[in-house]
């Protein structure tokens, strides 16, 4: 069950390790691996709401476009 990603990312930390486990410490986690899987986590969650928001601007962009197309074809002057 362990992650290999988070498990290289501490690892990895070097001198940052101490200052990692104060700020885990500080919001509350059990352990830093606990820490870096919130962190993965929230960045996911935020890449999947920016891709919707995306998608929903769109989606919109193309309504508008559209609505705009209409009204030139209803126009009786040209």
């Amino acid at each position: 069950m362990e992650n290999q990603q988070i498990l290289k990312q501490i690892e990895n930390l070097k001198g940052r390790r101490a200052y990692e486990e104060k700020r885990a410490a500080k919001l509350g986690f059990a352990s830093l691996y606990a820490y870096f899987e919130h962190k993965i986590q929230k960045s996911v969650l935020a890449a999947e709401e920016k891709s919707a928001q995306m998608e929903r601007f769109r989606i919109e962009k193309e309504l508008a476009r559209s609505a705009k197309a209409e009204k030139k074809k209803n126009c009786g002057c040209c």
